[in-house]
């Protein structure tokens, strides 16, 4: 199986667009196979605005971005019953959460009352205001973005609330070649000189090939190993006394979960009709790093969730 001509097209264009930046594109074509999330993390200036607008430019769908700011309240994000005196009634006024892609900027800057409003949203499907309760639209994706050089006045997400997110991707400086890609593309764009934009994929399409990616054929051993994985890091002194030292609480079941789909998602783009353990390893990190808590041993002695991760690929075998 190869993956459909449209999405292709689609890869292709946003490569173009987001220049430097392959793992966060090929993570955000991810999320919306596999119906999931996205929690990005790096320095200001690295295209995460950009490649979720672009994404948006690219299918059928509309697009909103949130600041996140310590003064937001939740009703800024979901909307809120607004009093019409004319008739006397409550008419209910939709927030920027209603929108097929949502981009929440700086998450962490804003309170833990607003960061549930958002997270409740993306679990549940629906907000409730008052006493009704609304949906929201069936193709909803969000993408939080953090900035990890500013902390100072930032509320960070606990450890419940991450795990809402399909992913957590690592962004980071482009290399020299495609920082002069950059250089020109922005020329370009001022010179009005863009790249053709394939046409846009639609919603039943997008769905459709959401349906390919869980139909996908994944052997017993493969699901095995998805299942290893997560054991591992809840039983870490069987595999290594390293990973016992450093592991405070593992993966939840909706870790797995997680795996399953977008190893699934990974194999579909890359236009096979099976998953292999490699398509389990190159998820890997990005499904498990908000999911691990470390324990103090490991902090103090400087070790990464990514160490972790990177040990727990070299301990459990391949089933």
């Amino acid at each position: 199986m190869s993956s459909p001509s449209s999405l292709d097209s689609l890869k292709t264009w946003l490569h173009s667009q987001i220049v430097g930046q392959t793992h966060l594109v090929d993570r955000l074509l991810i999320a919306l196979l596999a119906d999931g999330h996205l929690l990005v993390e790096g320095a200001p200036g690295l295209a995460k605005t950009k490649a979720i607008k672009k994404l948006s430019d690219g299918i059928e769908g509309d697009f909103h971005r949130i600041q996140f700011t310590p003064d937001l309240l939740p009703s800024d994000v979901t909307g809120t019953d607004i009093y019409r005196p004319e008739n006397g009634t409550f008419e209910f006024q939709a927030g920027p959460i209603f929108h097929n892609l949502v981009l929440a900027d700086e998450i962490n800057r804003a309170p833990a009352k607003v960061q549930s409003a958002l997270l409740e949203a993306m679990a549940e499907r629906q907000i409730s205001v008052g006493r009704a309760t609304y949906p929201l639209p069936e193709l909803f994706l969000v993408m939080a973005t953090q900035n990890p050089i500013e902390q100072e006045g930032t509320y960070p997400l606990p450890e419940a609330q991450l795990d809402r997110f399909l992913m957590h991707v690592s962004v980071h400086y482009p290399n020299a070649e495609a920082e002069r890609e950059i250089l020109k593309l922005v020329r370009d764009e001022a010179a009005a000189v863009t790249a053709t934009q394939p046409e846009k994929l639609s919603q039943q399409d997008l769905f459709n090939m959401r349906k390919q990616v869980l139909s996908l054929h994944m052997a017993p051993a493969v699901e095995d190993y998805i299942v290893n994985l997560t054991i591992a890091s809840r039983q870490p002194g069987k595999y290594s006394d390293n990973l016992a030292k450093w592991i405070e609480y593992g993966v939840s079941p909706r870790g797995t979960i997680a795996l399953d789909r977008c190893s699934r998602a990974h194999a579909w783009l890359a236009g096979r009709d099976f998953v292999s353990p490699d398509d389990v390893q190159a998820v890997l990190p990005d499904v498990y790093r908000h999911r691990l808590i470390l324990s103090f041993e490991a902090e103090a002695s400087g070790v990464r969730n990514d160490d972790i991760i990177a040990e727990l690929i070299a301990r459990v075998p391949v089933a």
